[in-house]
């Protein structure tokens, strides 16, 4: 048992390094909320690969040796406890209570209704909605330039047939007023879920000031009416995973109050990354012209094979999918260049921590165990070579094939990034997030040419701290054309007709207005943030 003094918690037989810090009780809080990134790069050059630390009364244990990850991510519940902290994040900021909570339960049921012919019939409904609402918003805008931030691009799109694919459509008959309907109202849900979305670090610190408190409490609510088991029962072609779901949540006798608010909570469980990893996708595309000409020249000769145009397409084929090796390779960079979810268990007993080089550490009951792979493997220099550095490539072989073999301490590594998790609690629904950000992209690439306003404009710097910003300004417009040349792709498969869109980089700030107009005419800057905790891409005004 631990007592929160000022006196040095002692030290007993076999334990990783311990370091307190200079504030009792607090320690490290400050630090590693402040940059979490930079304070585990300062304590692994001071301590190595494993050490604990006291971080707001509690002793985290951090372990950034990737050939041992294994040793954690299947170790069993009874000795590391993923639930207990999910439950937690499921109260505390979806305001869910699900009685007789088993994530390993619902993990069993979820799993069939996201894999093999459903994980197919989910791609394929997919591309239909980001047609419907891809192109259906470009179409109903009419010609002309038009004015939108990147991220907000991304993320409303994919979230918005995201949507759709799992909650269902309008009921039959499909007409294009059904389809204008389908859009009007996933508008309606993205826009109101990106306002919960924006106060999502002020409630996972439990820091809501009154006004935020009232306008979390306002949004809930419209979300959980949106979202309410009474309303997706009128809409057709609801996703397998869905009903399984409701199915599940009524078998433990949930109420209809709850289910509602556990559906929003899923809206974020499976829509709340793929935007903005999309968003790094096109961003790292655009300001990478050798990245952009070599995904575009995959894409064109298996267009080409393609009987119908793009416009009539109701379908990706999957062969085409899956034959996007540069494209996988690109995601695969952007996704570890940006990816930094913490990988975090309870230990629930003492136990022994089995190294991969053959060192044994003992672990405390009631300590929290930690992996951070953004910074190992992913940012390893022993690793990947220029860490930093966007390499669209770097995923490939000299073949063309997908490289798999990275090595450190010289040997091969299993683990060689980790944007998905690992173990038991590895994404489920990574197979459908992928096929979804590739379709977005291919959709893009195929519909529109887009440009960097400022070409020389330096690249925003990852900023892994919740509120420090890289300052930068970015201006993105894009026109469409022959996406892949002039002359190069024939008309059938990309008619030149269409509107024309302006793409730019700027802040998605609940409070833009006038104030945010002024300070761009001034020719101030605006600021890229990246909140790590839950990966997502968050753009702030100065």
């Amino acid at each position: 048992m631990y007592f929160f003094t000022s006196a040095a918690v002692k030290r007993r037989p076999g334990e990783p390094p311990l370091d307190l810090g200079s504030i009792p009780w607090l320690g490290y809080a400050l630090e590693f909320g402040k940059d979490a990134a930079s304070f585990l790069t300062r304590m692994k050059e001071k301590h190595g690969d494993i050490f604990t630390v006291l971080v707001g009364g509690r002793y985290v244990t951090v372990l950034l040796d990737p050939h041992s990850y294994d040793m954690v991510v299947w170790e069993p519940r009874t000795r590391l406890d993923f639930h207990a902290y999910a439950t937690f994040l499921m109260e505390r900021i979806f305001d869910v209570q699900l009685p007789h909570y088993s994530p390993s339960e619902e993990k069993s049921k979820m799993k069939p209704t996201l894999l093999h012919k459903e994980l197919q019939a989910l791609t394929e409904a997919m591309y239909t909605n980001l047609h419907t609402v891809l192109l259906g918003d470009t179409m109903e805008a009419g010609s002309g330039w038009h004015e939108m931030g990147l991220l907000e691009f991304s993320y409303s799109f994919l979230l918005r047939a995201g949507y759709l694919t799992l909650y269902g459509v309008e009921a039959p008959p499909h007409t294009p007023e059904s389809q204008a309907q389908d859009r009007v109202h996933s508008a309606d849900v993205f826009h109101t879920f990106r306002q919960l979305d924006l106060l999502l670090p002020k409630l996972a610190r439990g820091s809501l000031s009154v006004g935020d408190k009232d306008q979390v409490c306002r949004v809930k609510g419209h979300l959980w009416n949106l979202l309410s088991p009474a309303r997706l029962a009128t809409r057709a072609h609801r996703s397998k995973w869905l009903e399984s779901y409701l199915l599940h949540l009524e078998e433990m006798g949930v109420s209809e109050e709850m289910q509602a608010r556990a559906l929003v909570l899923q809206l974020w469980a499976t829509q709340g990354n793929m935007g903005p990893a999309a968003f790094w996708v096109l961003l790292f595309l655009l300001r990478t012209p050798e990245a952009l000409a070599a995904v575009r020249g995959e894409l064109e000769p298996m267009l080409l094979q393609v009987e119908q145009p793009i416009s009539q397409m109701t379908a990706l084929p999957q062969k085409v999918l899956d034959s996007m090796p540069v494209l996988d390779s690109v995601l695969s960079e952007s996704l570890r260049l940006t990816a930094a979810p913490f990988i975090t268990r309870e230990v629930v007993v003492d136990m022994a921590l089995p190294m991969a080089d053959g060192r044994e550490f003992t672990l405390r009951c009631g300590d929290r165990l930690l992996l951070f792979p953004f910074l190992s493997p992913q940012k390893d220099p022993e690793i990947y070579t220029d860490p930093e550095v966007f390499k669209y490539n770097r995923f490939l072989n000299p073949d063309g094939s997908e490289k798999k073999d990275f090595y450190k301490d010289g040997k091969r590594l299993k683990n060689y990034s980790m944007p998905w998790g690992a173990g038991h609690n590895q994404c489920l629904g990574r197979g459908y997030a992928i096929s979804s950000i590739k379709q977005f992209v291919f959709l893009v690439l195929a519909r529109f040419d887009l440009e960097l306003i400022s070409p020389d404009v330096e690249m925003p710097l990852f900023d892994l701290s919740r509120c420090r910003r890289s300052e930068v300004m970015w201006h993105l417009h894009s026109h469409q054309a022959s996406s892949f040349g002039p002359s190069s792709i024939c008309n059938q498969c990309f008619p030149p007709q269409g509107p024309v869109w302006l793409l730019e980089l700027q802040p998605f700030c609940p409070h833009s207005s006038q104030q945010e107009g002024e300070r761009r005419k001034e020719g101030k800057n605006l600021f890229l943030s990246h909140w790590s905790q839950f990966s997502h891409m968050i753009l702030l005004t100065a």
